[in-house]
């Protein structure tokens, strides 16, 4: 492997992170109304987040990227002397980028395509791409890479809340049938990402306090006597940030720092103004 190329999909919030190597970004289209944008490009989450609160009769919704889309980055990627290309998207059970992905790699020619099923979405995704990039500067082979992938795929866990289960079941990213009764019920469900990579609610909960509570008690109970790295991943939602990061230091202070991360348009659409989520990564 001379020279990897690097792709991550919209869906991992890269933009919002402090990175200085090359990636190649696969990005979806944020539709709102009648309008479509390119995500990050032509729709920033502070602004997608502005027009929400403008207007919250909005209902966003995504369009991926075409398999003609990934195959052009591919042979761009070949052409500027990759002769390997590691593409990380988002889970395959949130999105069709994964198989729209490994149609391309079996079009390309001249280059050899890794496609790797986050099975996540956002920060996590954005970590498995800077631990690649590490990995490779220190001169790992692919499938040394692709074991700490599956170590950092493995190993992570996040649970979260949402102020409006809309935006989930109007976009299909609700994988169990509980959602509906929930949103009948006015229910503010607990809900995590499971080691399938699919959006499923744990928990019914009446309100959207009591939801973030029982998310930062699942954190706690899951990460006792563990060595983590703790995040918080938020649609706008500041407030509910520094009250998620102040009660677990107060709880649990040798958690060290907890860093928080925006959501993308691409990602915000499904999940909805003000959603939050608390995670953690075993450290290796």
């Amino acid at each position: 492997m001379k020279k990897l190329g690097l792709m991550v999909c919209t869906n991992s919030s890269i933009d919002y992170l402090d990175y200085d190597f090359d990636v190649t970004i696969i990005r979806s289209m944020v539709i709102m109304g009648n309008k479509e944008y390119v995500d990050y490009e032509e729709l920033t989450a502070p602004e997608f987040y502005e027009m929400l609160d403008k207007d919250p009769s909005i209902l966003p919704r995504t369009s991926m990227a075409s398999t003609g889309t990934m195959l052009e980055a591919y042979e761009k990627l070949r052409d500027q002397g990759c002769d390997t290309i590691l593409f990380v998207t988002i889970s395959s059970k949130m999105s069709g980028i994964y198989d729209n992905a490994i149609m391309a790699s079996k079009m390309v020619e001249g280059v050899k395509v890794h496609v790797f099923d986050s099975k996540s979405v956002g920060y996590i995704e954005s970590k498995m791409i800077f631990k690649a990039h590490e990995d490779f500067v220190a001169g790992k082979s692919m499938e040394e890479i692709i074991k700490d992938l599956e170590f950092i795929r493995d190993n992570n866990k996040i649970y979260f809340a949402v102020n409006d289960l809309k935006f989930l079941i109007k976009n299909g990213r609700l994988s169990n049938a509980a959602g509906f009764m929930a949103k009948m019920l006015k229910i503010k469900p607990l809900l995590e990402i499971d080691q399938n990579g699919a959006v499923v609610s744990i928990e019914k909960i009446r309100t959207f306090g009591k939801a973030v509570d029982r998310v930062i008690e699942k954190f706690m109970e899951e990460t006792a006597g563990k060595n983590v790295e703790a995040f918080i991943v938020h649609a706008n939602n500041p407030g509910t940030v520094k009250y998620i990061r102040e009660k677990v230091l107060t709880l649990r202070p040798e958690t060290g720092e907890i860093k928080d991360y925006l959501l993308a348009p691409a990602v915000a659409a499904h999940s909805g103004q003000g959603a939050i989520t608390i995670g953690y990564l075993l450290k290796q």
